[in-house]
């Protein structure tokens, strides 16, 4: 496989040229008016520019070129359709969410372009051929099903990452993390020789973590510029299209070290535990109220914790530290050789905490403990009123 230096050198175009790049998109965004106002769904306090995510797309782009020139990604390129097709969804992906970023598209529309773009991954060579079920055995997928279950996985991890992108810096720094993580996952996978040397999965990785690097100093709080969903949607494309290539590519049963929970394709579920449950708590909320999948509310997760009083900057930083925990858990039996049992009683305990704190229901009580309690009769304690003196208010 590539060396980390060859991995090194394509990550260092990726930050640099999204990171240059914004200050020219920024100034292009505010020229025609692509700008977010303060309103009751978003939480910023002053307009703030969109379209920081053509800057990331911009990064993966020429990182991609960069690592066509270097020798040392031959593999990856020689003879595949894969990188093709990994542009091709990118740009199409990244025009539906500028489209929508520059004016609000229909719910199907958008969803439309979206498996749109995960047909074109599929069409390229990019799906889940092997489904690794945990105590239930291997399954090869048919034709049908693999490219069922590789445009669900497309749709749920683009989704999820919209659906977090609601503060400063969270949705780039909890992909940054996960990102990384999995970088590490997969050159781990490639040392046991679970992974052929033209693997695309690490470079995808590695160009995502470049852009998320590249564009935080312009998104952490207070935000200069938001990445959109032309951002939001492209990183989920991305690390959709490394993790189908990385966890649903093999049938060989090996667990342990290398296959986490016996199911790879687990992996990016832990590692994206935050946005995961975050939006399994948005289909839950809008189905108890009836209101469409796709309304916005301020229901997810980074609200519930400003309504706890924790601020913006420190709720950023408690979901950035719970994606770092559960990378722990995935990557500490990888590297260690040893700890798995404790592995899904770990992930168990902090899905279990994020349950206890954030359930919908919760709200729920608060506001009925609240309607008992000024139903309930109050002692008359009104000043008595001094001869000579009016009423007192």
């Amino acid at each position: 496989m590539p060396s980390i230096g060859a991995y090194a050198t394509v990550l260092a175009a990726v930050v640099a040229t999204t990171f240059a790049s914004l200050f020219a998109i920024r100034r292009l965004a505010v020229r025609i008016g692509a700008v977010v106002r303060p309103d009751d769904r978003h939480v910023h306090e002053r307009p703030t520019p969109t379209l920081g995510g053509l800057a990331m797309v911009l990064g993966v782009l020429v990182g991609m070129g960069v690592a066509r020139l270097l020798g040392a990604f031959d593999p990856v390129f020689a003879g595949s359709t894969e990188p093709v097709g990994v542009i091709l969804a990118l740009v199409v992906i990244a025009f539906v969410g500028m489209i929508d970023d520059l004016r609000d598209v229909s719910a199907p529309a958008k969803m439309a372009g979206i498996v749109l773009a995960a047909s074109i991954l599929v069409i390229a060579g990019i799906s889940i051929l092997v489904l690794r079920v945990p105590f239930a055995g291997v399954f090869v997928l048919s034709n049908d099903w693999s490219y069922l279950l590789s445009v669900v996985w497309v749709v749920g991890l683009t989704n999820a990452i919209n659906l977090i992108d609601g503060l400063d810096g969270l949705a780039a720094g909890i992909v940054a993390i996960a990102a990384a993580t999995f970088f590490l996952y997969a050159r781990e996978l490639g040392a046991d020789g679970l992974l052929v040397a033209g693997n695309i999965g690490p470079l995808l990785a590695v160009l995502v973590l470049g852009a998320c690097l590249g564009f935080l100093p312009h998104n952490v709080h207070p935000a200069r510029i938001f990445m959109g969903d032309v951002g939001a949607l492209s990183l989920g494309l991305l690390m959709a299209a490394s993790t189908m290539v990385v966890g649903g590519r093999t049938d060989r049963a090996f667990s342990g070290n290398s296959f986490f929970f016996f199911a790879p394709l687990l992996i990016p579920v832990v590692i994206l535990g935050v946005p995961v449950v975050d939006t399994l708590f948005a289909i839950i909320r809008r189905a108890r109220s009836r209101t469409g999948i796709s309304n916005a509310d301020k229901g997810h997760l980074h609200h519930r914790l400003m309504r706890l009083g924790h601020g913006h900057r420190r709720s950023v930083f408690i979901l950035w530290t719970w994606t770092a925990l559960l990378s722990g858990f995935v990557l500490w039996p990888i590297y260690s050789g040893s700890g798995d049992g404790i592995v899904p009683f770990g992930i168990a305990a902090i899905l279990l905490s994020l349950f206890t704190l954030f359930h919908p229901g919760l709200r729920i009580e608060r506001r009925r403990h609240a309607a008992d309690d000024a139903a309930a009769p109050v002692a008359d304690d009104t000043p008595t009123e001094v001869a000579g003196e009016p009423p007192r208010a």
